[in-house]
């Protein structure tokens, strides 16, 4: 996806969130047979909601993310966004819920990037782009 060019991965995002909505959840292109959620976060600084469309797996009740970046350096923004502000709204299918997001460590955050990444193999390629060690959160929804 690095190839859309500026404001390129914006415009792919939307389309992409404006399609899930109208279809319940359904996308076609590229991740037409991912799972795949809209995860809404407020913004570590700036306070307004921002939504997203990613990738996930499940533990139990947990849905689980994976701040990959496709491999970059950096944690991407919506990373930050649930570090400050750990609550967040999560889209699935037609269902949507409020969930609390907690930054996983050691064995348990190793288990589950393997989890995924043995589902989805391209988070294993992204994990040898870069020396940081990729983030994985686990989303829990609230009762």
């Amino acid at each position: 996806m690095s190839d859309l060019g500026p404001g390129g991965l914006q415009d792919f995002n939307r389309k992409l969130i404006d399609e899930f909505r109208a279809n319940g959840g359904k996308v076609t292109g590229p991740f037409a047979n991912a799972p795949l959620m809209l995860l809404t976060t407020t913004g570590a600084k700036s306070g307004k909601q921002r939504t997203i469309p990613i990738v996930f797996t499940r533990d139990g009740d947990r849905y689980i993310i994976i701040a990959s970046k496709g491999g970059a350096p950096t944690n991407p923004d919506w990373f930050h966004n649930l570090v400050a502000h750990p609550e967040a709204t999560i889209e699935v299918g037609t269902d949507s819920v409020e969930a609390d997001a907690t930054i996983t460590a050691g064995e348990e955050r190793d288990r589950l990037f393997r989890a995924q990444a043995d589902v989805m193999p391209n988070f294993d390629e992204y994990q040898q782009k870069t020396t940081r060690v990729i983030p994985v959160v686990a989303l829990t929804p609230r009762n």
